[in-house]
């Protein structure tokens, strides 16, 4: 699926319309948290990553950084684009600790 297809498809299951920004902005930062708890469990209390509920959590991070964008009028492909374009100019070799 490319990510402009996404962000439509997404954008049908957005309610309401009004303060849309602050609630997805919101929603995002709550939908990291949750990704952070399993990450952070895993990581620090032992416990077994639930590949399922991540990939879940993950997509629910997308589908709040899409209508962001969607909000702002920008196609979410533009946003790809334009991260991996910084990441080509910070990184043109690609990253290693050593550089």
């Amino acid at each position: 699926m490319e990510f402009n297809e996404y962000q439509r498809a997404a954008n049908r299951t957005l309610y309401g319309n009004e303060q849309i920004l602050t609630n997805c902005a919101l929603g995002l930062a709550g939908e990291s948290g949750q990704l952070i708890d399993l990450i952070k469990n895993y990581t620090f209390k032992g416990k077994e990553l639930d590949r399922k509920e991540m990939i879940k959590e993950m997509g629910d991070v997308l589908w709040y950084l899409s209508q962001i964008a969607q909000w702002a009028d920008v196609p979410f492909e533009q946003v790809a684009k334009t991260n991996i374009a910084t990441l080509n100019k910070r990184y043109p070799h690609g990253y290693s600790a050593d550089k």
